[in-house]
């Protein structure tokens, strides 16, 4: 192996959204520095299934909405 290619791995804080801490050892920063979170599982909806809706009207609204007005009618 190649000496002297990889970064350096060290211990790091990290601070999550509501305030709570842990250690980890990463190559992000120097020894010591903090990493403060401004998304992290217990706060992103990916992880909560707690999403804002964009959209009330969904994509049948939206369609609706553009297309509504050409008063096509479906053939039997």
């Amino acid at each position: 192996m190649k000496k002297n290619i990889h970064p350096d791995y060290h211990t790091i804080k990290v601070v999550m959204t509501d305030g709570s801490e842990y250690e980890t050892r990463s190559t992000w920063g120097k020894e010591g520095d903090v990493l403060r979170l401004q998304t992290d599982p217990k706060n992103h909806p990916a992880w909560t299934g707690v999403q804002r809706l964009l959209n009330a009207g969904g994509q049948v609204g939206k369609f609706k909405n553009r297309f509504g007005g050409l008063n096509i009618k479906p053939t039997k």
